[in-house]
């Protein structure tokens, strides 16, 4: 083992250093590292230390926990260059840049957890694997969906009207063909989330902007005739802004009044680093017109490819047959998987973990950012992306693509308007990258506009 960094030091300067070392090729691809315990005592600190920099370098891809084996060099390292050129490999996947949105945070104890719920399964099967199931997905997951989200939540809701999906864009999808006509018109926020728009445009609807302020979208904006509205109230994406209460009771007595569909997309509700999240609206409608979306995408991994939707039973038989129709069932090993996850208090735990992981690198991100002139940054107290204003210089495309050379992932927050005069700003994503390598990548980007 070569020399590591002398006793005392702190963990930072630890996992810089085997960071080096494996980027060096000093310690090669696939090679394991010492068990936690006796490098601690090697380097006479915390056991807790060492796990946290090894945590930190399964994170960024460097190494991978492999249950029961140790911790060791990942096959395929970033930023190091093979001795012999390797064959090219076709359409090999490209690690997003820092600050791309969407990108989920690898947390080492999760995965291990997950791994090892999965071989549980795996080891005594059961024979729910063993053909289709309910294309609502599985009793156990729903109820424990149903469980979470009254709680978490205050959704009402029990496991009969909880439908299993792929994620929020399929829940979209199964919701606009079971509640709407082509040609029927919808509100949609503006600016607005594009996969969003992109669903309903797909399916033949007519859209119409609501334009958003600080007190998220206005619904006494409303055109006459819209059949349905979205609307992602805890945090609008992309402004980031929380829909109060007052819009909030108005939205709901227009679909009450109207007979419309409300379709709230709890976008990343669960990430809110001052005091608890926000009840959902739905548990505050009591006229059943509120479609209730979710995922668990950005909170674990966009892989394991869950979400769900809480349906209202005039639409709940449609949507459950449209499901069935698109493909058949969930994929019941990894709701098994996930059943216990929740049951068992370790999604509870990851949670936290998740919370503080994505503060810490919005700090960061805030920080690098902070260095250049006449870029005005809203830090958030919710979600997993930030807004930057820029210099009324600087078009936010044209930034976009300074950002690209400077090694940062932004969006153009220009490109999101409906109808509404688009607006001009970056939309940057801090989850799924070290708080350093958004710092760096920032800083870059903040030296490039000057």
């Amino acid at each position: 083992m070569p020399v590591l960094p002398a006793a005392g030091r702190r963990t930072p300067a630890l996992y810089r250093e085997l960071r080096r070392l494996i980027e060096a090729g000093v310690l090669p691809p696939g090679s394991k590292l010492p068990p936690s315990r006796d490098l601690a005592r090697r380097l006479k600190t915390s056991r807790g230390s060492v796990v946290a920099a090894f945590e930190t370098l399964i994170a960024e891809g460097y190494a991978v926990a492999r249950t029961g084996a140790g911790t060791f060099v990942a096959d395929r390292v970033p930023n190091v260059k093979p001795a012999v050129p390797a064959e090219p490999e076709e359409a090999a996947p490209k690690m997003p840049l820092p600050g791309t949105l969407g990108v989920a945070m690898a947390d080492a104890r999760t995965l291990g957890l997950f791994r090892t719920l999965l071989a549980r399964h795996l080891a005594r099967p059961g024979p729910e694997h063993f053909y289709y199931g309910d294309p609502r997905g599985g009793d156990a997951l729903r109820r424990a969906v149903a469980a979470y989200l009254r709680q978490a939540r205050g959704v009402r809701c029990e496991a009969r009207s909880i439908v299993v999906t792929t994620g929020t864009q399929q829940g979209i999808d199964l919701v606009v063909r079971s509640a709407l006509l082509p040609g029927d018109r919808v509100m949609i926020e503006d600016p607005c989330y594009p996969s969003a728009r992109a669903a309903f445009a797909g399916n033949g609807l007519a859209l119409s902007g609501l334009a958003v302020d600080a007190e998220g979208a206005d619904i006494a904006q409303a055109v006459p005739g819209a059949r349905a509205v979205y609307v992602t109230p805890s945090h609008q994406f992309p402004l980031g802004v929380t829909m109060s209460m007052r819009r909030r009771l108005a939205l709901i007595d227009w679909a009450r009044e109207t007979g419309g569909w409300i379709i709230e997309d709890d976008y990343d509700s669960e990430f809110r680093f001052a005091g608890p999240p926000l009840a959902a609206m739905q548990g505050m409608d009591d006229s059943g017109r509120v479609i209730y979306l979710g995922t668990f995408s950005k909170v674990l991994f966009p892989g394991l490819r869950l979400g769900y939707a809480v349906i209202p039973d005039p639409l709940l038989e449609t949507v459950v047959a449209l499901r069935s129709r698109s493909d058949r069932s969930p994929p019941t090993l990894a709701e098994a998987a996930l059943t216990d996850l929740i049951r068992e208090g370790h999604f509870a735990a990851h949670l936290r973990r998740a919370r503080r992981q994505a503060q810490a690198a919005r700090d960061a991100l805030v920080a690098g950012l902070s260095a250049a002139k006449g870029l005005a940054v809203e830090v958030p107290d919710q979600g997993l992306h930030l807004v930057a204003g820029l210099p009324s210089r600087l078009a936010d495309t044209e930034a976009v693509g300074i950002a690209r050379k400077a090694g940062l992932g932004v969006r153009a927050l220009s490109a999101m308007a409906v109808t509404q005069p688009p607006r001009q700003g970056l939309v940057i994503g801090f989850s799924g990258f070290a708080p350093h390598v958004l710092h760096d990548a920032a800083r870059r980007f903040a030296a490039a506009i000057g």
